[in-house]
């Protein structure tokens, strides 16, 4: 595993971040300023350690998982030593391979057994959506090789696979109905059965953080939906029991 590391002494606020498969730091760090630390997880397998820097006491941590990302960081934070304040599922569960709420099995190993340049190249236009708005994001698209993907699918799949029941606590699920990589029916349905999560669904495609300039930004909007959602139940509980 590959680890990505931004810092300011200022800093009293850490975003950490579990990339996606296939994914390299040209993925996420536009979105990263100098108004917070940042910590991103990414390229997965046995042979690569995980490097973590020494800790700052910060008055706010923000765990993101991403797609595959969600599982990773269920997997991976214990053995990090990092505790959030706050957890945000982005395209992703936490049983990323199930037929009822992931991916389902089958694809995932012909995608396995299919893997070469182009069809990393379609990978990607999925992504981020279609061709147009993954050409347009070019500059965040990941420079990995085939083989490098190769070696992360076998083990994240050989991991995940052998994986306990999901046991993390996430605060917030962030759900595309777009998504082209998960199946946005199998994600809402996992996030429906996790009452303590709250789910936010977006018309953006599988990749949407070029939606807004910062992580920040993003974690500003996840909360303030959360938030007027939450509103709207207790208005709409209010209402039934005035009946």
């Amino acid at each position: 595993m590959k680890t990505y590391i931004r810092r300011r002494e200022k800093n009293d606020n850490l975003v950490v971040l579990f990339g996606a498969w296939g994914t390299d730091e040209n993925v996420f760090v536009p979105f990263c300023n100098d108004e917070f630390d940042f910590i991103l997880f990414y390229n997965y397998s046995a042979d690569q350690a995980l490097v973590l820097p020494e800790m700052k006491t910060y008055k706010k941590i923000t765990l993101i998982g991403w797609s595959l990302g969600v599982w990773a960081a269920e997997y991976l934070t214990p053995s990090t030593g990092i505790i959030p304040d706050v957890t945000i599922a982005v395209n992703g569960t936490p049983v990323p391979f199930d037929d009822r709420y992931g991916i389902p099995a089958g694809s995932f190993e012909k995608s396995l057994e299919s893997l070469d340049e182009d069809s990393m190249d379609k990978f990607y236009c999925r992504m981020f959506g279609n061709r147009r708005t993954y050409n347009l994001n070019s500059e965040k698209a990941p420079h990995r090789t085939p083989k490098s993907l190769h070696v992360e699918m076998r083990w994240l799949y050989n991991r995940i696979m052998e994986q306990k029941d999901p046991g993390f606590r996430w605060d917030y699920a962030v759900t595309s109905k777009s998504d082209r990589i998960f199946p946005s029916e199998n994600v809402i349905k996992y996030w429906n059965t996790e009452r303590r999560t709250r789910q936010i669904i977006v018309p953006y495609p599988h990749y949407m953080f070029y939606k807004w300039n910062s992580y920040v930004d993003f974690i500003s909007f996840v909360e303030k939906q959360a938030g007027r959602r939450a509103v709207r139940r207790q208005l709409q509980a209010s209402s039934i029991r005035g009946l």
